[in-house]
């Protein structure tokens, strides 16, 4: 595991100024705090942190062939290279390392662009090929790793795997991308390919990148295909063989990830998805099979208890901490490692568990994906239920009741996903699920923004009218509607919210997070099988806790989905409430011209006197407010 960066230019342009190139590096150390490389030569310059998981003394990147004409700087891990090694020997290539990375470029050499399709694994890298003069910069077909680039007007391409380091090149300007902060305040997170920054943009997942002559051409290498003709019919009498399939496709997921050369551990919540990775690790013989939980004092945010029975099950070295966090402490540290404005709060637990279990292991196993590909979530259930007929009318009619009424403290979680369903229903239909994953409806954008920020967007858009979600729409005709819904996650909200939080909350502390549960062998499997089998009725995820039925108890696979999350909205009204007041002020706000005061003072009253639930709405302001004092303000 590393970070990556570099610099490319065309003939004729500027030189790669070496110090540059480190001063990139050192922005990125915690991604790989245990060595540091460089490699610069006419047209190119490449720079890579390392993290050493394989092969420890031999592994120093970037690196080369033997005849020093392919370089690569490479962050991930391939898992599939012992036996890309094997081939590529058998073809005459010559190894002088035990790493992935050298496997990357003896592929690269042998197939060229095609190599990416041998590939299993988590990746970003980039290929500098001498003799044709071009850079290839590649990212995996999920999207677990990230990388970001900018092509600058002399055409000079600029990347790396955080905006912090092609922010520090002296040629990328700094400047807001208004589209992004409407995505962002709508979803909460940005999707790719737009970044905050004007011109910086994130590779999207599964795509290539060739620059050449000062030139960028960018295409698809992978995607789910779909199509009625790529589903099979699952009936009774094959359900058995199925699962069994799906078993053994998950099994060998979690045994590649388990190669390396330091200890290695399991995140375990509890719930149905870490607790499988667990079993599994235990079925396939991981010795020692450590595993790392968190809970808070809170009681309604700790599911210990659930983590512990499992870790008993499987008779694992478990370690577990009760967290009393630093809130404003933390959401200072936070914001800087994101780099751009991010609204999923489950960062928090995500980041103190992996500063916990890197004090034992440097690898972990995560269970993230699941929900998005076998369907876990509530929001597929919700669109399910839409689709009945009345359930519009009756749903907005009952807006305005459910809105006006203020339930017990005992019934407020029942009534709070009540009161999210009706209120989805002010988005148009054309949102499909999207409309239970949005905290700002149009009504609400037209009072918050600000009319400058309106004019900057040609006005006030439709989710589904912006890429990537326009062009993901298209496509959704390809699969039956559970599918589609999980397709349409599986390019967005998995790749740009989930998938974001476990890298940089992972590597913060400096720690690999692998997800199993998302290879793309089983992913692909998982497509192929009807949205029947996944939302089984109203049963979520159905033919995945049916699978973990010959691994886990029932009591783990059909306990209430609770989360990962934290008192987010106590918070703002105690440790951070003077954090939200400060940033938020009504003068603060108006000097910045974006978005319109009133409308923010009276969210924040409400919130604080107790009355109404605005922590979403509040904490993506807030966290824009910190980000843009951080990356904007203080570099101006």
């Amino acid at each position: 595991m590393c970070g990556i960066c570099g610099i490319a230019a065309r003939p004729g342009g500027p030189p790669v100024i070496p110090e540059i190139l480190t001063s990139m590096c050192r922005t990125i150390i915690h991604r790989g705090p245990d060595d540091e490389g460089t490699h610069v030569e006419a047209g190119v310059g490449l720079g890579t942190r390392r993290l050493s998981i394989i092969d420890l003394k031999g592994g120093h990147q970037p690196l080369a062939n033997e005849g020093l004409t392919i370089w690569a700087t490479h962050n991930g891990e391939v898992y599939n290279f012992p036996e890309l090694r094997s081939e590529l020997e058998a073809r005459g290539h010559v190894f002088r390392t035990r790493t992935d990375t050298e496997a990357v470029v003896h592929a690269y050499e042998e197939w060229g662009e095609d190599f990416v399709g041998r590939l299993r694994g988590m990746f970003a890298t980039a290929i500098w090929d001498r003799p044709k003069k071009k850079l290839v910069i590649v990212r995996d077909r999920l999207g677990i790793k990230p990388l970001y680039y900018v092509l600058l007007g002399d055409g000079t391409l600029v990347f790396g795997s955080e905006l912090k380091a092609i922010i520090v090149h002296p040629g990328v300007k700094r400047e807001l991308e208004p589209r992004a902060l409407d995505l962002f305040l709508t979803i909460e997170y940005i999707p790719a390919p737009w970044s905050i920054f004007k011109g910086i943009h994130k590779l999207p997942a599964g795509h290539i990148l060739t620059y050449k002559d000062g030139a960028i051409e960018i295409r698809k290498y992978w995607d789910i295909e779909g199509g009625k003709d790529r589903t099979r019919p699952v009936t009774a009498r094959e359900l058995p063989g199925v699962m069994d399939e799906l078993y053994a496709l998950l099994k060998e997921s979690v045994r590649l990830r388990l190669i390396s050369d330091v200890p290695l551990g399991a995140f375990l919540s509890g719930g149905i998805d870490s607790s499988s990775i667990v079993g599994l690790m235990r079925e396939l013989g991981a010795s020692p099979l450590k595993t790392f939980s968190i809970g808070f004092k809170d009681q309604s945010y700790n599911e210990l208890e659930h983590a512990r029975r499992i870790a008993q099950r499987f008779e694992t070295e478990h370690e577990e901490q009760i967290i009393e966090p630093k809130a404003l402490e933390l959401t200072e540290t936070l914001i800087r490692h994101l780099d751009e404005p991010f609204g999923d709060f489950s960062i928090f637990p995500t980041y103190l568990i992996s500063k916990m279990a890197r004090a034992h292991v440097t690898v972990i196993l995560s269970g993230d994906g699941g929900d998005e590909i076998f369907g876990g979530y509530e929001h597929y259930q919700a669109q399910k239920l839409a689709r009945l007929p009345l359930a519009a009318p009756l749903g907005r009619a009952a807006g305005t009741f459910v809105r006006k009424l203020r339930p017990s403290a005992q019934k407020k979680g029942t009534w709070n996903k009540l009161r999210r369903y009706v209120q989805a229903f002010d988005n148009p239909s054309k949102m499909r699920h999207l409309r239970w994953m949005m905290f700002l409806a149009e009504k609400d954008k037209e009072k918050l923004y600000s009319d400058g920020l309106v004019r900057e967007l040609g006005g006030i858009p439709d989710l589904a009218d912006v890429e990537p979600f326009a062009s993901l729409y298209g496509r959704l005709g390809n699969f039956d509607r559970t599918n589609g819904e999980l397709y349409l996650d599986l390019k967005t909200y998995l790749v740009d919210d989930i998938l974001v939080k476990v890298d940089r909350m992972s590597m913060a502390p400096s720690i690999e997070a692998r997800v199993p549960l998302i290879d793309h062998k089983l992913v692909e499997f998982a497509f192929t099988l009807p949205g029947s089998v996944k939302l089984h009725g109203l049963e979520t995820k159905w033919i995945f806790k049916k699978t973990m039925e010959r691994l886990l108890p029932r009591e783990t696979i059909y306990r209430k989905k609770e989360g990962f999350s934290i008192p987010i909205k106590h918070w703002l009204r105690t440790d951070l409430r003077e954090m939200l007041l400060d940033h938020l002020s009504e003068k603060r706000i108006r000097e910045e011209g974006l978005f319109e005061p009133a409308p923010v003072q009276a969210m924040i009253k409400t919130h604080l006197d107790g009355k109404e639930n605005f922590s979403h709405q509040l904490w993506a302001l807030l966290v824009f407010e910190i980000w843009k004092e951080n990356y904007l303000i203080r570099t101006q």
